[in-house]
């Protein structure tokens, strides 16, 4: 247990704890997406399921709890990791050229933070019907349509999800590195999977607002 405490407070530790913490938030990703891509089938078809997850009970606050776990640490780590890396180069270059970063994983540490404020936002509307115009406790349909159908609600949920993707390309990348795929070789399929992985999800995202503005769902 001492062993993996030290080996975890290492850069290469770290690292291992952004990946599975960054694995399982991305899998809830896949998961929420899935579920709420079911708005296209119809209000029955999205209240019966909303419906269900609230039945699960103890499994569903179980599973919140280990989500919260996992954004806790990883937001923790993401922090620990970037200090380190200020204080290793307090002094910037004076000439830079970035062969392994891009944009995406240079704002790693603003877009984090983002997307952190917007899922508390979308918490406060969504589950905690606490926000945006007036909810119901049972029809997801209807609240889902209702708020989506204010245009600045979403734009702001539109912008969160590119923010999203584009936090998702470089933490598929460097989650992929992470778990070996670093050899030259293979970094053609980093740059194919991360840009890929990162498009779907956030345009499935982005699918459902627009479907509601544009009157294809209403």
């Amino acid at each position: 247990m001492t062993r993996l405490i030290s080996f975890l407070r290492t850069n290469v530790g770290s690292k291992v704890v952004l990946a599975a913490t960054g694995a399982v938030l991305f899998l809830f990703l896949v998961g929420h997406m899935l579920g709420n891509l079911q708005i296209f089938e119809g209000p029955e078809r999205l209240n019966v399921y909303a419906a269900f997850l609230k039945s699960t009970g103890e499994l569903l606050w179980g599973a919140r709890a280990m989500l919260l776990v996992a954004v806790t640490l990883h937001i923790a780590t993401a922090v620990k990791v970037t200090l380190a890396n200020w204080r290793a180069r307090p002094v910037g270059y004076a000439y830079r050229k970035d062969i392994e970063t891009d944009y995406a994983a240079r704002t790693m540490i603003v877009t984090g933070p983002l997307v952190f404020l917007y899922v508390a936002y979308h918490l406060m509307m969504f589950t905690w019907l606490t926000t945006g115009p007036g909810y119901s406790e049972t029809d997801v349909y209807t609240n889902v349509v209702s708020a989506f159908q204010v245009p600045v609600i979403s734009i702001v949920y539109i912008v969160a999800m590119l923010i999203l993707g584009t936090h998702l390309y470089h933490g598929i990348w460097s989650m992929l590195q992470t778990v070996g795929i670093s050899n030259p070789r293979y970094r053609w399929l980093r740059r194919t999977v991360a840009p890929v992985v990162a498009i779907v999800i956030a345009a499935g995202y982005i699918a459902i607002p627009v479907a509601v503005l544009v009157g294809i769902v209403k």
